[in-house]
């Protein structure tokens, strides 16, 4: 729904990205523990996926998340590759397709690093643990085809009035109740974030921030 432009749906929100962000993908372990006959599509960077997931500390096997106890048990959803989740499950779901599931180690450069994550339990220097099912594979929210789908003049830039009637849109897709105020809040903050020029209009490069496709 609203992360088309600029919620973050996060698997598992950090407080912070881990330390020293250099680390090597290869740091990552994946195990493929399902794989289903048809895969495809596969997941890239900037897609919007939809996933179960349970989270463990290596190092004594305790639960310390579990998707399906939370909103109501439904599944995930969030963008691939762009800070929505903490690097390792990042790097560890690329490559995904609807029905596989995956065992994914993370090191702590790669979650929480040297701060852990009090909130939930994560000590610091902890090694992760995710068992990850993905049920679907979405063009992302910054894709060619939601940029034409907002810009109804097709001039390759978008305007307040129609990024307004894009949230309205989405707004009766999800039927539920908001205060009016909430719209323009949220109005107001993709400008705000996106608008990088200031010019009142929201371009194709500052629209397309995660670079896969081409307008």
């Amino acid at each position: 729904g609203l992360s088309l432009l600029l919620l973050p749906l996060a698997l598992l929100a950090a407080p912070a990205q881990a330390e020293g962000g250099t680390a090597a993908a290869a740091e990552v372990k994946i195990e493929v523990l399902h794989l289903p006959e048809v895969c495809s599509p596969k997941s890239k960077k900037g897609d919007l996926l939809n996933a179960h997931y349970d989270g463990f500390l290596a190092s004594d096997g305790s639960k310390f998340y579990c998707s399906r106890t939370q909103n109501q048990g439904h599944p995930k959803w969030f963008v691939l590759g762009v800070g929505q989740v903490i690097k390792g499950l990042d790097i560890g779901m690329m490559n995904m397709c609807p029905g596989e599931k995956r065992k994914v180690i993370v090191p702590p450069s790669l979650a929480y690093g040297q701060q852990g994550y009090a909130q939930v339990k994560i000590p610091p220097n902890a090694t992760l643990i995710f068992e990850i099912e993905l049920y679907a594979v979405n063009k992302g929210p910054r894709s060619v085809e939601a940029f034409n789908q907002i810009d109804k003049d097709s001039d390759k830039k978008l305007s307040e009035l129609e990024i307004s009637q894009y949230l309205k849109e989405e707004f009766a897709r999800d039927g539920k109740e908001r205060h009016p105020s909430v719209h323009d809040e949220i109005l107001a903050d993709i400008f705000k974030k996106n608008d990088h020029d200031g010019d009142g209009f929201i371009s194709a490069k500052e629209y397309n921030v995660y670079q896969h496709d081409e307008l």
